[in-house]
């Protein structure tokens, strides 16, 4: 294989590659601006200028390349036996002067910038830069603009890489914006009537390596050093892209892509970025609770788990059948354990998924393209992350009899005959929004229902029991997206006070059926996690009465059970990486 050497470190590439390329698949650090693996190349930054020597063709001694000229190792492909450095005195020397030069005009304003400390021009300022300006003359300030519904741009901390204008032409084929003038007037802008405002906008923030281009929802909201960063899945639609969760204190403050090239390549959806928010709503259910005298009071978990238990038992006594619906918000792992407890209450149970929500029609990005593109990006009308995954789970319990799509449920629980054999029927739905239709309410008149939620809305007028339950940041498990792709996700941040994870509650409910008590104390304060330098919280939460869920072992369960895709097809994230400090801290 031929192979390449980059300051000093001996590298394989294949043929075509660009030399920075190499160097950033090897973690041979070259400073980097323009440069992104999912646009195109244009060399406009020149902080990655390198010099190289190349064989003789002839003698076979290394010669300068090019003349000994400075290059772009962004924009040169790679030879066999070439030597390339960018720490020489020739190529350092340029990295000082592209750096003096980006300086000259950027405003002074690294405190009150969201982008400081995920900065690459602080980064490359401090590796990289002279660390005294000679500039004395008057700096040029550009405007602050509004590009759209989720974009502001600070024009005079641009350094013009153009990342953002290529996104919009050449992955969602929009083209909103353009670069206006000449010289240090040079800026980027919206043409005239023409907002960013396509289905993938807020992309061009997390593209922007300096903080010029900013996110109006994150907008001085939190310090980047305090967030915690969690890989999670998108848990609105069932395109499985991937993200992180950035949060702290319990909190979230932003949702940014994580990359992915077979699902989601470096992208998400402006609905999957800002599609967070119910998480914290202040319409969250945080208690049990149980009917008396036609009306939900609040109760413990203790309470509604007898109630819960008693129901569905009195419902098989009866010779009434059992229904389970199950969200396909939910998890694969969170199915699979209430399956599990409603098949051993009521051996007869029958099981459904619940409702799929569908807006629109599926989308590829650029607009026009189609499968086959290389920058393909699809946007998928089906908004539950999890329909493939559940359906997979329950038609293991069903045993293939039977069908177990929300339509036959309906015509099950009466709808459209007013007859039905169901006594009782668990609903879980976990949506984040109002979900439950009139006819679905309907059906359940006269059954005792149990409703598993995590938001108030209008089910719980039928509901005998509600268990809160917990969303998706709260909780890990596993999402199969329209690609039959089963990926795993992390739990983010502790789950609401006084509620439980869907999966805590069923193994809580198996654990009572097995006759082990209920403990003694319910409630217990935890301290919510903090940050160096930050001042503890602390949270009232339910303790579980069985173990606590963990979602690897419910996969190597369901392995054992007969669902062998959980334990050699689910992919897990890969860790976090640790980022150390560039300055030695030293303590006094």
């Amino acid at each position: 294989m031929p192979t390449i050497t980059i300051n000093g470190k001996k590298c394989d590439f294949t043929p075509g590659q660009m030399i920075l390329q190499v160097a950033n698949a090897n973690g041979v650090e070259i400073p980097q601006y323009c440069y992104h693996d999912g646009l195109s190349i244009v060399a406009s930054c020149r902080i990655c200028l390198g010099e190289a020597f190349t064989p003789d063709a002839k003698t076979g001694q290394l010669a300068p390349y090019m003349g000994g000229k400075l290059f772009p190792t962004c924009q040169t492909p790679c030879s066999d036996g070439m030597v390339v450095y960018t720490d020489s005195p020739k190529s350092v020397a340029n990295q000082k002067a592209v750096m003096e030069y980006l300086l000259i005009n950027h405003p002074l304003d690294c405190p009150v910038c969201d982008q400081s400390g995920e900065c690459f021009l602080q980064d490359y300022s401090y590796a990289y830069g002279r660390g005294v300006s000679r500039f004395e003359e008057q700096k040029v300030k550009q405007p602050k603009k509004d590009l759209g519904p989720h974009v502001y741009l600070y024009s005079d901390r641009c350094i013009m890489c153009t990342r953002c204008v290529r996104f919009t032409r050449e992955v969602t084929g929009s083209a909103e914006l353009f670069v206006g003038g000449r010289g240090n007037k040079e800026e980027i802008d919206v043409f005239p009537g023409v907002p960013l405002a396509n289905e993938l906008s807020a992309n061009v923030i997390d593209l922007c390596p300096v903080g010029a281009l900013l996110d109006k929802d994150f907008l001085f909201a939190q310090r980047v050093w305090f967030l915690k960063e969690t890989p999670s899945i998108d848990p609105l639609t069932s395109s499985g892209d991937n993200i992180s969760i950035h949060h702290n204190d319990g909190k979230i403050y932003r949702v940014k892509p994580r990359k992915n090239l077979a699902v989601n390549k470096w992208w998400i959806t402006d609905e999957v970025r800002y599609g967070w928010k119910f998480v914290h709503s202040e319409n969250r259910l945080r208690s049990p609770m149980r009917k008396q005298f036609s009306s939900l009071v609040e109760c413990d978990f203790t309470r509604g788990y007898d109630e819960v238990i008693e129901g569905l038992r009195s419902a098989a006594a009866k010779n009434k059948k059992v229904a389970l619906m199950v969200s396909p918000m939910l998890t694969c792992e969170e199915a699979y354990t209430w399956a599990k407890l409603v098949k051993q209450i009521a051996p007869n149970a029958v099981f459904a998924l619940g409702p799929v929500p569908t807006h629109g029609t599926d989308k590829i990005y650029p607009t026009g393209a189609d499968d086959k593109h290389p920058k393909a990006f699809h946007i998928r009308a089906e908004k539950a992350p999890n329909a493939r995954g559940v359906r997979r789970v329950l038609k293991q319990f069903a045993g293939g009899g039977g069908s177990i799509e929300y339509v036959d449920m309906l015509r099950a629980l009466g709808h459209g005959t007013g007859t039905s054999d169901i006594g009782a029927v668990v609903v879980m739905g976990n949506y984040p929004s109002e979900w439950a239709t009139a006819e679905l309410r309907n059906s359940l008149s006269g059954k005792f229902v149990v409703v598993v939620d995590t938001l108030s809305s209008a089910i719980l007028d039928v509901a005998d029991v509600v268990l809160p339950g917990a969303t998706f940041a709260e909780k890990a498990g596993t999402f199969e997206n329209w690609q039959s792709k089963l990926q795993a996700f992390e739990q983010a941040i502790g789950v609401i006070e006084m509620a439980k994870s869907e999966g805590q509650m069923a193994l809580d409910m198996l654990a009572i059926l097995a006759g082990k008590a209920a403990p003694q104390q319910e409630r217990s304060t935890v301290v919510v996690q903090s940050t160096l330098g930050q001042v503890a919280g602390g949270a009232q939460v339910t303790l579980p009465y069985a173990e606590l869920f963990n979602a690897a072992n419910i996969r190597s369960e369901m392995a054992k059970a007969g669902l062998s895709e959980f334990a050699t097809q689910v992919s897990v994230p890969a860790g976090t990486d640790v980022r150390e400090p560039d300055m030695e801290m030293v303590t006094l």
